[in-house]
Formats: structure tokens, sequence, C-alpha cells
């Protein structure tokens, strides 16, 4: 089961609100500086989704797993349950 929509966007609100000073995460932070508040501003209603919005989203979740080096998104609800 995949992770839903609504959780991708939490979880990429989670990172961009908690972790983009982390030095750690320069080069991710830096390459998805779109979806990322995308993301966020999903999660907290300030914009609505759009195809396009989704695209950016789903690029920015399956390159986190790929970092993390997971090969398969099992369904995750938040952050902690995949770090």
């Amino acid at each position: 089961m995949a992770t839903k929509f609504k959780h991708k966007c939490n979880i990429r609100a989670d990172i961009w609100l908690n972790y983009r000073n982390d030095e750690e995460l320069d080069d991710f932070i830096e390459y998805n500086d779109l979806g990322l508040p995308l993301a966020y501003a999903i999660a907290e209603g300030i914009v609505e989704s759009t195809p396009l919005a989704k695209t950016f989203v789903e690029e920015t979740f399956d390159l986190l797993l790929s970092g993390l080096d997971m090969e398969e998104d099992t369904g995750f609800k938040n952050l902690d349950e995949i770090l």
C-alpha cells in the first residue's frame, strides 16, 4: 500500500519546516526547492493541489525514499515512520 498523497504532503511539510537548515540535507533541500514548500502549502490548505503540483510532490517523495535507500513505499503516515 503506497503512502497517501495527504501523508506525502504532511511528510514533506515536516521536512520543510524542521530540516530545511540541516546541513546534512542541503543537497536534498536545494534540489527540491519547489516540491517541499509546495507540499507544505498544500498540507496547510494555503493552496489546492493540481496535477502539476502533485507531480512535484510525488517526485520529491520518491527522491526522499531513494536517498534513504528504501526500495518500496509501504504506506507511511508520518516522517517518524520513514526515519
